[in-house]
């Protein structure tokens, strides 16, 4: 049986920890997987993946998401046992950095080092958006494309009847979103923000807003609230663990997913969209990248650049329509085909496969 290393670029509680987890369980009768997760700083981290490497002797090396410690130190143990080295990544990370501001001059053009040195280097790049795929090709870079993914039967829908009243929820149409905040100075912006803006505009309406996750935008964001009076009109839930998210998406009836209309934007699916589809909630998306692709026209919004400023009172009068028509919210149980269809492992575990058996039959 082949053996497969999946180096993850988080920890064990990360986003792709996940990730390759739940594509090992649908692969492990194909292929010997055995998955490193990092740990520690950068250098300990960078051994710690080539030793994990070294005793493990994969033919083939799979690394999630672009970091120092995995993609060097998976390149290290290559240049010693020449397996497959298949690199996927989610971001443009040089542009991601460079539009946050949140690192120096030096500290970019390690960055885009980084990232070339990934993309170059790598036997396979596999990316999670058809736009990413189209960007690469452009630079001459051939790349597979593999979508962030959910589990249906894990998220299914649930009425949330329970944590509304938990949390005080007493009939308003709930409106919010899952992931970190965090903040950029640069932009003055962090994630959330159209949240809370969208609640200004419409304090005296019967809509609350549900904020589920931790990060350094949260602090802002209530600072905001209580600028605008309105600590009343959202509740910050906090971060809560993977397997509780399905049950706290029973409690929004509108999730908001918004990517800015820029190349850090475009290329992105958002791990967070296959899971608001599968749970089947109502969507309310920017018309920007993956979501663009999938989504009904109603669950598409316009955004303008990196911070619309508009965008708020777009939202609002879509959430308005709402408030009139509830019968809109209905569409949304047609997104849980939608997840089956573009983002279910069992579909993007086939995938890989061939993914993983192309990238050696080339390599021998």
């Amino acid at each position: 049986m082949t053996k497969v290393a999946f180096l993850v670029s988080g920890d064990r509680q990360s986003p792709m920890a996940y990730r390759a987890r739940a594509f090992a369980e649908r692969l492990c009768d194909r292929y010997d997987i055995k998955i490193g997760y990092r740990e520690g700083n950068k250098i300990f981290a960078l051994f710690r993946f080539w030793n994990f490497l070294r005793r493990l002797r994969p033919e083939v090396t799979y690394v999630f998401d672009i970091s120092y410690s995995a993609v060097l130190g998976a390149w290290l143990h290559r240049a010693f046992k020449r397996d497959v080295l298949i690199v996927e990544t989610g971001d443009a990370i040089y542009e991601l950095m460079r539009s946050s501001g949140e690192r120096s001059r030096i500290g970019l053009w390690l960055t885009r080092w980084l990232e070339n040195f990934s993309l170059r280097t790598a036997d396979r790049v596999v990316v999670r958006g058809s736009y990413h795929q189209k960007k690469l090709a452009e630079q001459g870079i051939n790349a597979d494309v593999l979508p962030d993914g959910v589990d249906p039967s894990q998220f299914r829908p649930q009425n949330g009847a329970d944590i509304r009243q938990r949390h005080g929820v007493n009939g308003e149409l709930t409106i919010g979103l899952i992931g970190s905040s965090i903040w950029s100075e640069k932009l003055q912006m962090c994630y959330g923000w159209e949240l809370v803006e969208l609640l200004r505009l419409m304090k005296d309406r019967p809509v609350k807003g549900i904020m589920i996750g931790d990060g350094s935008g949260i602090a802002h964001l209530k600072a905001r609230c209580r600028e605008y009076e309105i600590e009343d009109k959202i509740i910050f839930v906090g971060r809560v663990g993977y397997e509780d998210l399905p049950s706290h998406l029973g409690m929004i009836d509108v999730c908001l997913s918004t990517q800015t209309n820029d190349i850090v934007g475009q290329v992105r699916t958002t791990g967070k969209l296959p899971l608001y589809l599968a749970a089947g909630r109502f969507i309310l998306a920017t018309k920007v990248g993956e979501a663009a692709r999938v989504l009904n026209d109603k669950m598409l919004v316009d955004y303008d650049g990196v911070k619309d400023s508009d965008y708020p009172r777009k939202l609002q009068a879509r959430i308005e329509s709402i408030l009139t028509d509830g019968e809109i919210l209905n569409i949304a149980a047609q997104n849980i085909a939608a997840a089956e269809k573009n983002f279910d492992y069992a579909v993007l575990g086939e995938k890989l496969a061939a993914i993983i058996d192309g990238a050696l039959v080339g390599h021998g």
